[in-house]
């Protein structure tokens, strides 16, 4: 999932400035699971707003996904009666809100960090930078891209001791260290001894936004 955190308020009335009527806009998948942009959130940051702001109206409103057309064209009729929306969804999520409801300003509530997974209750941690070249079959699962700190293919730098990651020795594990662990576990030593030439970034950027399509689901 994409994982966001809420922007400071300070930072989020900045951006108010000048709109007199605001839609607090929030987004029911990713951001409601790592409570940034859900429902919830964008309930206590209206109420927020509205101590904060006293000469200026906000009003709430959620869409199950603000990355689909037809959730965002359910929040048209509250957004023609403001003059900004705030969204409480991921950038693209921003981005597409922006794109359908042409005409009304949308800004950022969320700074979005990463895609990752929960952890634990209260904690979401990356596990993936959507490199465009999967190769999680190669390393039993654990991404050497997001898990190691220099992105390494072939095995550990010489600051890993202990398991651990030198850029911080008390909360980063050694990516390839749990690759390796992993592999062990599988019985799948053997793939460590396959050397990986340097990763053609340019699957991930090759000019312009990725596009997939599935055509036998295009209309």
């Amino acid at each position: 999932m994409v994982i966001a955190e809420r922007k400071p308020i300070a930072e989020i009335r900045e951006m108010l400035e000048g709109y007199r009527k605001v839609l607090v806009l929030g987004c029911g998948t990713c951001v409601t699971v790592c409570m940034a942009g859900g429902e919830k959130e964008a309930a206590i940051l209206a109420s927020a707003l509205r101590m904060a702001e006293p000469g200026k109206e906000f009003v709430e409103a959620t869409v199950e996904r603000q990355c689909d057309r037809e959730y965002i064209d359910g929040a048209r009729a509250d957004a023609q009666e403001c003059d900004a929306i705030l969204s409480m969804a991921c950038g693209a999520g921003v981005g597409f809100t922006a794109e359908v409801l042409e005409g009304v300003r949308v800004l950022p509530g969320l700074n979005t960090k990463s895609i990752g997974v929960t952890e634990q209750p209260g904690v979401w941690v990356e596990r993936c930078l959507a490199c465009g070249d999967c190769l999680l079959s190669l390393t039993g699962g654990i991404c050497p891209i997001a898990r190691c700190s220099k992105s390494l293919l072939n095995g550990p730098c010489g600051g890993s001791q202990n398991g651990m990651c030198e850029v911080d020795q008390k909360n980063i594990q050694c990516g390839w260290q749990l690759i390796y662990d992993r592999l062990k576990a599988l019985g799948r030593l053997d793939l460590l001894e396959e050397i990986r030439p340097p990763k053609n970034w340019s699957a991930a950027h090759d000019g312009g936004p990725r596009r997939v399509v599935r055509e036998d689901a295009v209309l």
